[in-house]
Order: structure tokens, then C-alpha cells, then sequence
């Protein structure tokens, strides 16, 4: 029995939240796609997470320091962050744009993505539950 599958997002293991923030981190500019709920999520909390506990950790030096890294930190997570938001709304058929409608956007990033492929591409829940089903030998 293999307990470590891999599939789209990576290794099925107790680690979902960090794997889904380093497949979005290498997915660096990609714009293209769809991005799961799951995907999207867990990079909101990683990157939440990451964020304060940068923050807490250097202003225990100085509070202006701390400043400055989270700035570099927020930058540098910009592109991702944007990106796997593009896909997201893809996800549920809807162009980039869609992203900067405030409510709406967060009403989008919570429903359930288009079943089967779209516009914008293969179902990605679909695609990842057929790579971790394997016969059992």
C-alpha cells in the first residue's frame, strides 16, 4: 500500500497547507490555469501565518526592522499571491478581473469551482483525485 501519492499539488501528506503555499511559490507568474479552493486557501493561511510570525520574530530586534522585512516579505509574495488569485477565478469561469470586485471576489474564492474543464482549462479536482486513485495490487 503507498501512503505517499503524489499528485498535482504534490505528496499527499499531513503537510497539505505548506505543500499547496510551495506549489503556488513555484508557480511563481503563472497566470494561466485554475487553481483549487484547497490551493488557494491554504496559501491565504501559510502566508498569514508566515507573515505575523516574521513580523513578531524580528520586532523582538526593532519594530523599524520589522518594518522593512515585512515590506520585503509582502513584495516578494506579491506575484504569487496575485497569481494564484487569477486562477482561482478561473476556476470558477470568471476572467482576472474579477479578483478586484471586493465582496464578490470573496464570494468567488469560496464557491466551488466549474466541474470539468473550462475555458481556462482542465478541472484541477479532477485531475488530482484520479492521480491518487491507484489499484490495489
Amino acid at each position: 500500500m503507498n501512503t505517499a501519492t503524489s499528485s498535482a499539488t504534490g505528496p499527499a501528506t499531513a503537510f497539505a497547507p505548506v505543500n499547496h503555499y510551495l506549489t503556488v511559490l513555484q508557480k511563481y507568474a503563472d497566470f494561466k490555469g485554475r487553481a483549487r479552493r484547497s490551493e488557494y486557501w491554504y496559501f491565504v493561511l501559510v502566508n498569514t501565518i508566515v507573515s505575523m510570525a516574521l513580523s513578531f520574530t524580528v520586532s523582538l530586534i526593532s519594530p523599524t526592522v520589522a518594518a522593512v522585512v515585512n515590506g520585503l516579505y509582502t513584495l516578494a509574495i506579491l506575484v504569487p499571491a496575485v497569481a494564484v488569485c487569477v486562477r482561482r477565478m478561473h476556476d470558477v469561469e470568471k476572467p482576472w478581473w474579477y479578483a478586484l470586485i471586493p465582496v464578490y471576489n470573496f464570494i468567488l474564492a469560496i464557491s466551488e469551482g466549474t466541474k470539468g474543464a473550462n475555458g481556462y482549462g482542465a478541472d484541477p479536482k479532477a485531475s488530482s483525485v484520479s492521480s491518487t486513485l491507484e489499484p490495489v495490487a
